[in-house]
């Protein structure tokens, strides 16, 4: 880790820890699916394509016993992990892990839509309850863009809708979100989820502002379309800027585009370690979604996930949740 981030990062989680404002604006009585983390082991005889040795904040076991400690205190239930490999034999890896702890929910796995493998793959996975669906976009040197009009894709995500399985997103550009715009109306059926929408490039010419926004009021009138607030702390005059008031903006806009049956919470952990702590991640979303009242947080923190990924409980917990 850059001495800068570890400093800046520590100094975030003794002041949260020394003043008891994060757990202090957390109400204990509101449960939390998680619905963006990543868990990847380094240690591993094989290793991991990510994150890099290089990098001294990640490169560490990022396990469900760990995510356990750093979420614990905020009402978390469970978590979906999203696929942090672009290697076939990593989806089993990673749902062997979510197998042995009912604290996962489900993963969203890596798979190439239209490769001579995807069918057999697809349906192989499918057999678990704990394979949700799959990430494909601006990541692993791919560009959902040009790969839709590849041979096979099309039908490959038809195949994805019909398991009723999830078409996940990722890194979203402008190019990105009109592209999935095109295809929730082609597959109006096939759920699709936006990650990390907050952190997206947004055009800085007014006409193609206006397209881009014209394409996320298409995204955000589709039936089946959800997006995370996830991956929103960014960096300012060599700061992390956790004021709410900084993201105010562009939260309620995508509020208002999507409106609060699509929106969900998703953590990014341990990726968000970069900038801050846990705590801040949470502590932001809390504080943005309290003023929205009850039913509202109920649906970001949780009810959200179960409509847009239909996990299935796995604890007591989790259990309580669907009976509520």
């Amino acid at each position: 880790m850059k001495r800068r981030s570890f400093l800046r990062t520590s100094a975030l989680l003794t002041g949260a820890l020394y003043t008891g404002q994060s757990s202090a604006l957390v109400p204990q009585a509101m449960p939390v699916i998680d619905t963006h983390i990543h868990l990847f082991d380094p240690t591993r005889a094989s290793g991991v394509p990510w994150p890099k040795p290089d990098d001294e904040v990640l490169y560490k076991p990022a396990l469900p016993e760990r995510y356990r400690q750093v979420s614990k205190g905020f009402g978390v239930v469970g978590a979906i992990a999203i696929e942090a490999s672009p290697l076939l034999e990593d989806n089993d890896w990673l749902l062997g892990v979510a197998e042995k702890d009912p604290m996962i929910v489900g993963i969203i796995g890596d798979l190439v839509p239209g490769c001579a493998t995807f069918g057999a793959a697809l349906e192989r996975l499918h057999r678990t309850p704990l394979f949700l669906g799959l990430r494909y976009g601006n990541l692993w040197d791919r560009n959902l863009t040009a790969d839709i009009g590849k041979p096979g894709f099309i039908d490959g995500l038809r195949l994805l809708s019909d398991a009723k399985l999830v078409f996940e997103s990722a890194n979203p550009t402008p190019e990105l979100i009109q592209t999935l715009a095109d295809l929730a109306e082609k597959i109006p059926e096939l759920t699709i989820v936006v990650d990390h929408l907050p952190h997206g490039t947004i055009p800085a010419g007014d006409s193609a502002k206006n397209i881009y926004l014209r394409n996320l009021a298409g995204l955000g009138g589709s039936r089946r379309v959800f997006i995370k607030l996830s991956e929103i702390l960014h960096e300012k005059d060599g700061g992390v800027v956790t004021d709410l008031e900084a993201y105010q903006g562009v939260l309620d806009e995508l509020w208002q585009i999507f409106g609060e049956d699509k929106v969900m919470y998703g953590s990014d952990w341990p990726n968000s370690d970069h900038l801050a702590p846990y705590t801040e991640t949470i502590r932001l979303l809390r504080k943005y979604v309290a003023r929205k009242g009850l039913a509202a947080q109920e649906k970001f923190f949780w009810r959200n996930s179960l409509k847009a990924y239909g996990w299935k409980p796995r604890s007591p917990a989790q259990r309580a949740l669907i009976r509520s």
